[in-house]
């Protein structure tokens, strides 16, 4: 029970600001499609780890923050944000009874659904040719999950041990 005390709303901002740098720092062209999500991992790992303190309006806030901050339709991010956000509250009973692996599956899934809805927007807001390399954020975003949940579980014992 004191782990769960030490996930207090300043650090988990911070992580989530942190995600925030990750997901719009500026790649080479060829390197932007290999970039995970790094803003829906952190934003599924704090919907399931504290659904009490972060839901909809986190990804909702978050959202808003990279539409501006990349000059997107005001918006569309946080609509994808919102949106999953939401899909981690509909699942989150499930979710902690899960394997690692049968959460990285289910993140794979959560992350598609969302890179879908995503792909779906841009076209209808302009020209966007589709192909399924948009999917490979959510792959790796899937294959980080199990380092990403390790290593935050580090980090909470070593914060309820002092």
């Amino acid at each position: 029970m004191a782990a769960r005390a030490t996930a207090s709303l300043p650090w988990i901002w911070l992580t989530l600001l942190l995600a925030l740098c990750l997901q719009v720092m500026p790649l080479a062209d060829g390197w932007q499609i290999w970039r995970p999500d790094w803003l829906g991992l952190m934003l599924i790992y704090w919907c399931m780890k504290a659904p009490h303190k972060v839901g909809v309006f986190h990804g909702f806030a978050l959202g808003i923050l990279v539409d501006l901050i990349q000059g997107a339709p005001l918006g569309q991010n946080a609509l994808l944000l919102s949106l999953l956000a939401f899909l981690c509250a509909l699942v989150y009973p499930r979710f902690r009874a899960y394997s690692l692996l049968q959460q990285a599956v289910l993140i794979l899934v959560l992350l598609g659904t969302v890179q879908l809805v995503e792909q779906w927007l841009r076209t209808l807001l302009g020209p966007f040719a589709i192909h399924l390399s948009f999917l490979l954020p959510s792959v790796i975003g899937a294959l980080l999950w199990p380092w990403l949940t390790t290593l935050f579980r580090a980090f909470r014992r070593r914060g309820s041990e002092e």
